[in-house]
């Protein structure tokens, strides 16, 4: 499959890039891509949550009522998870919700969301970029020009631009990154996957490693 590559300004340059139909035209696994996705989400979790047991309870440990005679049920201690303000029974604690997959899994799994993508026609190659300084407005312009600016974009460069990253950090709807950190939660959760020219063959370097 073949994709014409834009310039900075929203033209087509002439140029065509030959998409590798092992990693944009696979049929796509869903099972692979929520495996993946649950993982990325897992991982974001800080798991510091906690609630205090009985034992951990600051309280009395006197003897609330009288053995016999009561008429009910002989009273425990004032911790009792029964009573207000005593501890909680099988109360949340800190634990790590990090699991492992597959190397295998996880490839197919961005091999499938970029399918998607290129299913849905919301992939897109552009030349690449080389911003002298930090400028919004710059990266805004780029958006407008490519008819992404309404949409959830995801810029994936080859290697680390601090510019053009600095560029689109205070975009909502922005977002980018390199080869090497791209992940199927980003591909899916970007309306439109905008891959700069120098990182189409990187791809399939990285997928075949």
């Amino acid at each position: 499959m073949e994709l014409s590559v834009y310039n900075i300004k929203g033209e087509e340059t002439g140029r065509k890039v030959q998409l590798d139909d092992a990693i944009f035209g696979i049929e796509p696994n869903d099972h692979a891509i929520y495996l993946d996705v649950k993982q990325y989400m897992a991982n974001q979790r800080q798991g510091t949550h906690k609630a205090k047991q009985r034992s951990e309870i600051a309280g009395s440990t006197r003897k609330l009522g009288r053995q016999k005679g009561g008429g009910g049920a002989r009273p425990g201690d004032i911790k009792s998870p029964v009573r207000v303000g005593g501890g909680r029974i099988f109360g949340p604690v800190p634990r790590d919700y990090a699991f492992k997959l597959n190397k295998k899994l996880k490839a197919l799994a961005r091999k499938s969301a970029f399918s998607y993508k290129v299913k849905e026609n919301n992939l897109m190659v552009v030349e690449n970029l080389n911003f002298e300084a930090p400028k919004t407005k710059e990266f805004v312009a780029l958006t407008k020009n490519l008819k992404v600016a309404d949409k959830k974009s995801l810029l994936v460069l080859s290697d680390g631009n601090k510019n053009v990253y600095l560029s689109a950090r205070n975009l909502p709807k922005a977002n980018v990154t390199t080869v090497s950190e791209l992940n199927t939660y980003k591909i899916l959760n970007a309306n439109v996957v905008v891959l700069t020219e120098g990182c189409v063959a990187l791809l399939a370097q990285h997928f075949n490693a």
